[in-house]
């Protein structure tokens, strides 16, 4: 497998990843692509030859090998790596669609106009869309881990096993080849898919938490443009009619306006000289 030509792949998802999927991304390649390449290939390198077992019965040996390594670890991480990494072509080519998009937009309109901000800005379908590889990813992941752990029995790598299986005559001891390094590299291998998992929750629980506070501030935005209508028309110069008129104001105002406002007390004054005309003719109202 040609890992520099899948590294080449992967490098465009990380400008559209957030910090978590960078991180992601290196230690995806940094400690398990690397591992795998370096030292793991080695490891597991003809590990058929090294299984002896103390039969010279032609098939034994195989049979047994099937047996407690129905498949190879080499295999099923190399495997994985692939499975796991597919979900991020998912969101390169959601961008390669934008982009398409974009490109007719403008051909057919000019320019100028625009269909989208920024093609690689997670909002909308693509939001949805990395989301999903996420949740992909994770249960893939998740998915490699129980397949190793049901066929090896807890990631365990014995120095010895006792084969019953047909055609070996009774019951054989068969010997692993390099178990401890084996059992090194298969816990380092475990782990760091455990850290891919937990990188990847932290992901999700990040764009989730993000996505509701942005949802939060546009509607406290907009609660806020509504209340403040309400309180404009509230204000003192549109509720100044029944406001006193004052000897400054009318003294500020034109002269024909003058004329046809008067103050209020001066007509509660003539009221009541009215008043006491009609109640007591005789009396004068000057004392």
């Amino acid at each position: 497998m040609d890992w520099k030509t899948f590294q080449a792949l992967l490098s465009g998802v990380n400008k559209y990843s957030t910090a978590f999927g960078r991180v992601w991304l290196s230690v995806v390649f940094v400690f398990r692509v690397m591992v795998y390449v370096v030292a793991a290939e080695r490891v597991w390198g003809d590990e058929q030859k090294d299984f002896d077992c103390n039969t010279k019965q032609p098939g034994c040996a195989n049979v047994c090998y099937d047996h407690f390594f129905p498949i190879s670890h080499i295999r099923l991480w190399a495997l994985q790596l692939i499975f796991v990494t597919c979900p991020s072509f998912m969101v390169v080519m959601h961008v390669a669609y934008r982009d398409d998009r974009e490109r007719k937009h403008r051909a057919k309109y000019g320019d100028t106009s625009k269909l989208y901000n920024n093609t690689g800005k997670k909002h909308g379908g693509l939001w949805w869309t990395y989301l999903v590889s996420l949740f992909v990813k994770t249960a893939i992941e998740v998915s490699f881990l129980y397949i190793l752990h049901r066929v090896y029995d807890s990631f365990y790598l014995p120095r010895l096993v006792k084969c019953e299986v047909s055609p070996c005559p009774n019951q054989v001891d068969c010997y692993i080849g390099h178990p401890t390094e084996k059992k090194v590299f298969t816990y380092f291998m475990v782990g760091a898919s455990a850290l891919c998992i937990v990188l990847n929750i932290c992901e999700i629980i990040y764009l989730i938490s993000k996505r509701i506070v942005r949802i939060a501030n546009k509607m406290k935005r907009r609660n806020r443009n509504m209340t403040t209508y309400p309180q404009d028309y509230n204000d003192d110069s549109y509720n100044n009619c029944n406001r006193p008129v004052s000897r400054q104001d009318l003294k500020d105002k034109p002269p024909f306006l003058k004329t046809t406002e008067k103050p209020p007390y001066r007509l509660s004054t003539l009221k009541l000289n009215d008043k006491i005309r009609a109640s007591a003719p005789n009396l004068s109202t000057t004392s």
